[in-house]
This record gives structure tokens, C-alpha cells and sequence, in this order.
């Protein structure tokens, strides 16, 4: 195309500027232009370099797009130095260093251009007295940035397209602030929209950001910005990053379809978000990191994670504050992490949550009020030292584990509810504290309240309903508990008060007795039970202490009722290696045993017992150091986050050094529908470790017997490791009534005449549904007995001492009665 002609069409009052005429260049009809001059410009190439000082009009043929190109050699193609109107141009240019339109000046109209270019940028605006009106301009630059607005710059641009970009879409420096209504930006290497430096600000409204090879926007260095109804999707890497003190309100927004963190702040920055959605993000949703960092959200939501990643990350000492959001299906919801950090969710939603919905750890803290947490595998996790805050009026539904309480953690709840939780409503171990007031656990499969050994823990006004394995669970030197309170179906009647005072009657002034809460009274030789997956807290032998001889725990072993099997694969595994032990003292070879078991069978079989007693035998043999037991579940092992698990199983097997690790529930590190799960990397740790400290530790993993068989093909090592499996048969009723038979001997009871056999026929008659528990169903059928004798000698004004001591068939408890099938 070569050059054409210019018309000029003056604007002047004068008599000789009110006559038109025809130029050969723009550069010759600009010379001659004035103020109100149209310059009418024929399709054809012009290589000039166009400056305008004057508020003409320069326009090419309407409707003709790409017939009039303005493409100099180099240099700026076109400097606009007044408030001007452009109109139908291409434009060109070909310098690296200089943009291919400059505005310096005025408040010119810029309306259907196209720049295409391989200049520093397609549009700048640049100082303090440039405002343009840009309307309906595509702008593509493959070499540099789209569209500048630098040095105190502004305008408006409205409908505008940058449909490539070497550097960033649209960026903003120097004081620079431009409003973008209705824009899209796309194709851009660097940021779809950066805005840096301290005076710099963007507005922008109705426009898109999308496929971008980096970040969607970016916001750094003081600078502010405000997007309202836009959508930032498809990028590279962050969808919306924040630094150094930038402040930023997203309003209506969409931001989807991540690969990496959908918002990330750091350095004291602050985002205000409502009505704003973000979803589908492979990291995090919001990232919010260091002190000073803040996010506000209002009637926002996030969703649909595509990674293994929480959905809010706090840590560093920064704060977000959540009202009327909504959080779901989702890995992980809320992770505080670090002191100094802080979460404030109120009258929120936290469901279908993969792991855990709130998480708080290292010293952080979080406030909920009236929030809603329903499917998720642990409602809240309070994980550590000075880790804390305030659960109030929450209510938790149909999760694993409603809230648990680990190593120091010491949170407060209040009028909090946790209903249909496939374990325990609250747990607490590992010396956590918590404080829980008028909070309620119902139709819990485990227990209601289940406070681990050494965990001073304060209940006041609680209640239970409901819980399968019973309403309270506490260890000897158990939590202070005041006012609680529990029906009689599916709770353990209490032989002692809730605060850990003395047996049935005995409660302290002000106190009553809790249904539910296990007695030391009457705390059964057999094995503790099994319940939700608890945190590494096993007791271990004090240092120095000398192990018990070999005989000794033997016969412990013989002592316990039934499981005449696993005695025998356990005398048979210790003599062998006994006789290894001294074949070595004669100097001869010893036959290599590998000594890591599993463990099979239902709950309350004595699994954890023999484990136990097993790690002790070894240290009386010498194999062990210590011999003590720790014991784990997934919950210990399992992190939330790429690389946290194989510390977690790590810092596990140091604590069992010199004795016996014990898995319970080994399963659940590999679900049938696992996918990425974390769980399979804690297994291929846990395989290279035993092979690596094979003499340091013995593991034992256990669980049912059909999902243990699952979970020995997960890892071509895992069957390899363990040497032989061990099978813990169910309790037969004449051993559940031998076992309340020493119950009842070692707390100075005697069975009356006929109780012995209607014990039989009870257990005889009892259903063997999901929440049978074998001798904890034993011990808890002779607490219920102890509790209804309390129940009738109460009344007696001078009770003998045969009323004192004998249990009768009518202090038997009734028989549940199962649902009828659907």
C-alpha cells in the first residue's frame, strides 16, 4: 500500500482558514492544522513519525479498518500532545525503546485504533496532564507492554483489547491511574494488569483477564487498585498477587481456573473482597502471608480446588477476617499457621472438606461465630502450643472427627454442636487442654467426648446423646467436668463423677455424675479402646527404667482372657528369638526373624494390649531398648500439604525409637478411592525406614482383617516388612462373661445367683452390629450393672454387705435393638 493524500477541513472563523485543501503527508497537513481542523486521511502507508500539538481530528476512512497505517521505520509512531480526536488508524512501529502511541498531553479521543507493533509498548500514557478517552482500540505488541500509563498519567478506557503482550496486558508505574471499563486483556507474557509504585491506582470494571503466561494481576509497592465485576482466569501462574503494602478491593469478581495460588498477598498488604467468587485454583485460594497482611471478605465464596492444597492459607502473622462466605469441596478450608496469625469467620459455611476445615497451629489463633461445618474428615484442629481461639455457636455435621484437640492446644468452645461424626464429637490428647462450655455431641459412631491421659481439659454444661461407643471417655487423670450431662443410649454409665472424683455416688459438691465417663474403679485388665486416630501420645517407659523379665510379661499375656491363638504366635515368635539370642552367645548363627506383625480383627480384642506387652518382652530380651509403645493412626501421619507427611511419619518413628510403633487403623493411610492422598507417601516413608533403622524399631499396623489385607498390596515393600500377620478372633459370650467375672472380682463385686447365666444369654443375644466392641462391650455391660446396683442400694437406709457387693440379672442393661433393615 503506498501513501496517499491528506484532506484538511479547517475549523477556523477566519475567512481564509474556513477553505479545505490536500496535502501529500500528514507531517505537511499537521503544519498547516489548527485547533478544530479535520484531517481526512486516504488508505495508504504512512512512514512518518506524526506529533500533535493542536485539537484536531485525524481519522481514517469510516469503516475502512487497516486501510490507513501510520508505520514509521522508528521512533514513536504517533505523539499526542492535545486533546485531539483519533479515529480508524493502524498503527505501527518498530522501536524496541519507544511506544508506538504516546499521549503526553491533554485529553485527547482515541477511538477504533489498532496497534500492532514490536515497540516498548503499544499505548502509554504518560505525566500528569495526560487524561485520554480510549474507546474500542485492540492493541498488540508481542514485543513489549500493551498498554502503559506511567508518570502520573490517567484516562479512560472503555471496550479496549490487548490481544498480546510481551511484557504485561496493561501496566501502571509512576503515579499513573487509568480507569479500564469493559476491557480485555489476554495473551500477555508478564501480568495481565501490573500496578506498582506508591501514588499508582487502577480501576477497573467489567473486564477480563484470561490467558496469561503469569500472573492476572498484580498489585506491588504501595500501589492501589479497585476491579468490580471482573473475571481473571487461565493464567500461568497466580491469578491475583499482591506485595509491599499494595491494597486492592475486588467486588463481584470472578477469579477461576488457576494452576497456582487463585490470590496471594505478602508484605503488609490489604485485600477487601464481596460478592467475589474464586474456584477452581490448584494451590491456594487466598494466600495471605506475613505481619501487617490483611484480607476482608464479605459474601464471597471459593470452591472446587484442583490440588492438594487449603483453601485459605494464613501464616506469618497475618489475618483474614471471612463474613457470610462460603467455603467448599475443597482439600483442606482454613490453615492458621504461626503466632501472630489470625482467622475471624462469622455466620460461614466450611463443607465438603476432603481433610480439615479449620486447622490452627504454631502459636495462631481463630474465631468463629455461627459457622457451619458439615463433610469434612475433621471439623477443627487445634494442633500445638499457644496454638488457640474461640469456636461459638458452631455447628458440626457428619465429619470423621468433629474437633480435636492436640500437644498443648488450648482453644475455647462455646455452645458449639457436633452431630453425626463417624468418630469422636470432641477429642483431645497429647496434653491438650481446651475449655468446652454447653457444648452437645449426638449420634456420634464413637464416643461423644473422648479426653486422652494427662489433658486437663475443662467441661462445664455439656451434653451427649446418642454416641455409639458412649458419651465420655476419660483417662484416669482425666479433664475437670462440670454439669455434664448424657442419655442412656449408647453411653457408658459412670462409676465416678465427671470432675475424677470418687465411684458411683461420690460426686463432688456441684458436680454430677457423667453417663458415660470411664471409671478407674472399674477399668478392665483387657485392652483399652479403639477410637478416633490419635495423635502420637503412647505411653512410653521413663528413661532409666529398668524392662520387666520376659516371664513376667508372659504372663500377662497368658493372663488376659481368650485369644489363645495370638498367644501362641506370640510365645512362638519370642522363643525363636530367644534362641537366636543365644545361638549368638555360643557363637553360632542365629536365623534371621523379622519382627514387625500385623494385627487384625475388630475393635476391643486386645490388639493395643499385646502390642504392648509384645514391646515389652523384647526389651526384657534384650532386642529393644525400652520397649515402649507409641501409639499413632492417619491423623499422626498424615499431612495437609506436599512434603508435611513424610515429616510428620519421620518425627512418628523417632518418638518409638527403641521400642514398638503401632498403627492403628493402618488402612486408612491408603483409601480405596485415595487418588492423590497424602497417605500413600507416609506408607513409602514408612517402608524405607524400617528398612533403614530395621534394629531400632518395631512396627506393628493393624486394623480389620479385610482391609488390612488391601493394605498389604498398596506398596510392593509393605508385605515384604512384616514378617507374619496375627489374627484377634471376636470374644465368644462365656469369654465377654469371664471378663466381666474379673471385673467384677478385682473391684470387690460378686455375681448373685442366675447372673452368670443371664449374662451368658445376654451376650449371647446381643447384636453384633458396627459398634460391638468385644471386651470394652464387656466392661461397659458391668459398669451398667454397677451403676443400676447403685441405682437400687441407694434406697437401702442400711445397706448389708452382700447388697453392696452382689449384681443380680436385673441389674443387667437392656438389649439394644438395631434399626430394621431399609
Amino acid at each position: 500500500m503506498v501513501q496517499g493524500t491528506v484532506q484538511v477541513t479547517h475549523g477556523g472563523s477566519s475567512r481564509w482558514r474556513r477553505r479545505s485543501g490536500e496535502y501529500p503527508t500528514l507531517t505537511a497537513a499537521l503544519a498547516v492544522a489548527g485547533d478544530g481542523d479535520v484531517l481526512s486521511i486516504a488508505p495508504g502507508t504512512y512512514r512518518e513519525n506524526l506529533v500533535l500539538h493542536h485539537a484536531v481530528t485525524l481519522r481514517g476512512p469510516e469503516g475502512g479498518a487497516g486501510s490507513v497505517r501510520i508505520a514509521p521505520l522508528d521512533g514513536v509512531a504517533l505523539t499526542v500532545r492535545a486533546s485531539a480526536v483519533i479515529q480508524d488508524l493502524y498503527l505501527e512501529g518498530q522501536d524496541r525503546a519507544a511506544p508506538a502511541l504516546l499521549v503526553e498531553d491533554g485529553c485527547p479521543e482515541l477511538t477504533d485504533l489498532r496497534v500492532s507493533t514490536h515497540s516498548a509498548a503499544g499505548i502509554e500514557v504518560r505525566g500528569a496532564g495526560a487524561r485520554p478517552l480510549v474507546r474500542r482500540c485492540t492493541v498488540e505488541n508481542p514485543a513489549g507492554v500493551g498498554i502503559a500509563v506511567l508518570d502520573g498519567g490517567g484516562g479512560v478506557f472503555e471496550e479496549c483489547e490487548v490481544v498480546a503482550a510481551g511484557q504485561n496486558g496493561v501496566s501502571v508505574r509512576g503515579g499513573g491511574r487509568p480507569r479500564l471499563e469493559r476491557c480485555r486483556i489476554h495473551h500477555a507474557t508478564g501480568a495481565g494488569i501490573g500496578v506498582t509504585g506508591e501514588g499508582s491506582g487502577l480501576e477497573a470494571l467489567g473486564c477480563e483477564v484470561y490467558e496469561v503466561k503469569g500472573t492476572g494481576v498484580q498489585i506491588a509497592a504501595r500501589a492501589t487498585a479497585r476491579l468490580t465485576d471482573c473475571s481473571v482466569h487461565r493464567t500461568s501462574a497466580d491469578g491475583v498477587t499482591l506485595d509491599t503494602d499494595a491494597v486492592l478491593t475486588l467486588a463481584g469478581c470472578d477469579i477461576h481456573d488457576i494452576p497456582e495460588n487463585a490470590v496471594d498477598l505478602r508484605s503488609r498488604s490489604v485485600l477487601t473482597l464481596s460478592r467475589t467468587t474464586v474456584r477452581r485454583f490448584g494451590r491456594n485460594g487466598l494466600s495471605v502471608w506475613d505481619p501487617g497482611t490483611r484480607v476482608d471478605a464479605e459474601s464471597c465464596e471459593i470452591h472446587d480446588s484442583t490440588g492438594d492444597y487449603p483453601a485459605v492459607w494464613i501464616s506469618d502473622g497475618a489475618a483474614v477476617s471471612l463474613d457470610s462466605c462460603r467455603v467448599h469441596d475443597v482439600p483442606d478450608a482454613l490453615f492458621v499457621l504461626d503466632r501472630g496469625s489470625r482467622v475471624d469467620v462469622v455466620d460461614s459455611d466450611l463443607s465438603q472438606v476432603r481433610n480439615t476445615a479449620v486447622s490452627v497451629s504454631d502459636g495462631a489463633t481463630a474465631q468463629l461465630d455461627d459457622c457451619r461445618i458439615r463433610e469434612a474428615a475433621t471439623g477443627a484442629w487445634f494442633r500445638d502450643h499457644g496454638s488457640g481461639g474461640t469456636l461459638a455457636g458452631c455447628t458440626i455435621d457428619a465429619v470423621q472427627t468433629g474437633v480435636i484437640v492436640t500437644k498443648g492446644a488450648d482453644p475455647t468452645l462455646e455452645r458449639c454442636t457436633v452431630t453425626s461424626a463417624a468418630e469422636a464429637g470432641f477429642y483431645v490428647s497429647a496434653g491438650g487442654r481446651g475449655t468446652f462450655t454447653a457444648c452437645r455431641v449426638s449420634d456420634s459412631s464413637g464416643f461423644g467426648f473422648h479426653v486422652m491421659d494427662g489433658c486437663r481439659t475443662t467441661l462445664t454444661r455439656c451434653h451427649t446423646e446418642r454416641c455409639a461407643r458412649g458419651g465420655y471417655e476419660f483417662a484416669e487423670d482425666g479433664p475437670a467436668a462440670q454439669e455434664c450431662t448424657g442419655d442412656a443410649v449408647g453411653t457408658r454409665p459412670a462409676a465416678r463423677s465427671a470432675a475424677g472424683g470418687g465411684p458411683a455416688g461420690g460426686a463432688q459438691a456441684g458436680i454430677r455424675t457423667v453417663a458415660g465417663v470411664q471409671s478407674p474403679a472399674v477399668r478392665a485388665a483387657q485392652p483399652p479402646p479403639a477410637s478416633v486416630p490419635r495423635p502420637a501420645d503412647g505411653t512410653e517407659a521413663a528413661p532409666g527404667t529398668a524392662p520387666r523379665e520376659s516371664g513376667e510379661m508372659l504372663g500377662q499375656l497368658d493372663a488376659l482372657v481368650g485369644l489363645d491363638s495370638v498367644k501362641r504366635e506370640v510365645r512362638a515368635l519370642t522363643d525363636m528369638i530367644e534362641v537366636g539370642r543365644r545361638r549368638q552367645l555360643a557363637g553360632l548363627k542365629a536365623a534371621s526373624v523379622r519382627r514387625h506383625l500385623v494385627f487384625t480383627g475388630s475393635p476391643g480384642t486386645g490388639k493395643t494390649t499385646v502390642a504392648r506387652l509384645y514391646g515389652e518382652i523384647l526389651a526384657s530380651l534384650g532386642v529393644l531398648e525400652r520397649g515402649h509403645l507409641v501409639e499413632v493412626s492417619r491423623v499422626d501421619l498424615v499431612g495437609e500439604h506436599i512434603g508435611s507427611t513424610a515429616i510428620r511419619t519421620q518425627e512418628a518413628f523417632d518418638r518409638a525409637r527403641g521400642g514398638v510403633l503401632f498403627i492403628d487403623e493402618a488402612y486408612a493411610l491408603a483409601p480405596e478411592d485415595s487418588g492423590r492422598d497424602f497417605g500413600r507417601e507416609a506408607i513409602d516413608t514408612l517402608v524405607k525406614l524400617m528398612e533403614d533403622h530395621r534394629d531400632a524399631v518395631v512396627v506393628i499396623v493393624a486394623g480389620y482383617t479385610a482391609e488390612m489385607e488391601r493394605f498389604l498390596t498398596v506398596n510392593p515393600g509393605v508385605a515384604s516388612r512384616f514378617s507374619r500377620t496375627i489374627t484377634f478372633g471376636d470374644y465368644g459370650p462365656e469369654e465377654l462373661l469371664r471378663i466381666v467375672e474379673q471385673q467384677a472380682e478385682e473391684h470387690e463385686y460378686r455375681l448373685g445367683e442366675g447372673t452368670s447365666q443371664a449374662l451368658l444369654t445376654y451376650f449371647t443375644e446381643l447384636p453384633k452390629g458396627p459398634a460391638f466392641g468385644n471386651g470394652r462391650t464387656a466392661r461397659q455391660t458391668f459398669e451398667s450393672m454397677v451403676e443400676r446396683h447403685a441405682g437400687r442400694v441407694a434406697q437401702l437406709s442400711e445397706p448389708s454387705t452382700d447388697e453392696l457387693t452382689l449384681l443380680f440379672p436385673a441389674d443387667l442393661p437392656t438389649l439394644p435393638v438395631l434399626p430394621a433393615p431399609c
